[in-house]
């Protein structure tokens, strides 16, 4: 039995000690919000938070996350989307088909925690997550226009929105 500290909530999940910490989120925890993609740390779709530090769960044994170590999954970033961050991803139409976005968002707001300006270079080194629609620009245009207040204009990509608005 392992104890876990999940999006503030201590749980007990009866899983063998090997299991990887996505398939105890998803399948024990029924938090879907963290995907499976490669299975090799490589994609990064499965990223959560522990401790604050970006971590990709599908290579994460359960039983080497301590009770004490604080994990937290897109669904404990903000229960109702308003986290800056997803309200930039949002703004500016960052997703395409969406698979791998709760992944970056999480890469993405680790980033910003740890450097709130952060440059080109300090993007590219952070956000390794692979988006197979490749929607790279608008990721980059998303995290400065968080870095800079929110100020989605900022990012200069005239996106037209169905309602009319142009961001």
């Amino acid at each position: 039995m392992a104890k876990l500290n999940v999006n503030g909530t201590m749980r007990d999940v009866d899983v063998e000690d090997d299991t990887p910490l996505l398939w105890v989120l998803r399948e024990q925890l029924g938090l879907t919000g963290t995907k499976y993609g490669c299975g090799i740390a490589q994609c990064g779709a499965c990223t959560v938070h522990i401790d604050g530090v970006p971590t990709r769960s599908c290579v994460r044994p359960v039983s080497s996350v301590a009770p004490n170590e604080k994990i937290v999954t897109i669904e404990g970033l903000s229960p109702d989307g308003s986290h800056p961050v997803q309200k930039a991803w949002a703004a500016l139409d960052v997703p395409q088909c969406g698979y791998c976005q709760c992944g970056m968002i999480m890469a993405a707001t680790a980033l910003l925690k740890a450097k709130p300006q952060p440059s080109d270079a300090d993007i590219d080194e952070a956000i390794t997550n692979i988006c197979r629609c490749g929607t790279y620009n608008r990721i980059r245009a998303a995290i400065k226009v968080v870095a800079q207040g929110g100020n989605t204009r900022s990012a200069a990509l005239a996106i037209q929105h169905p309602d009319g608005s142009i961001t």
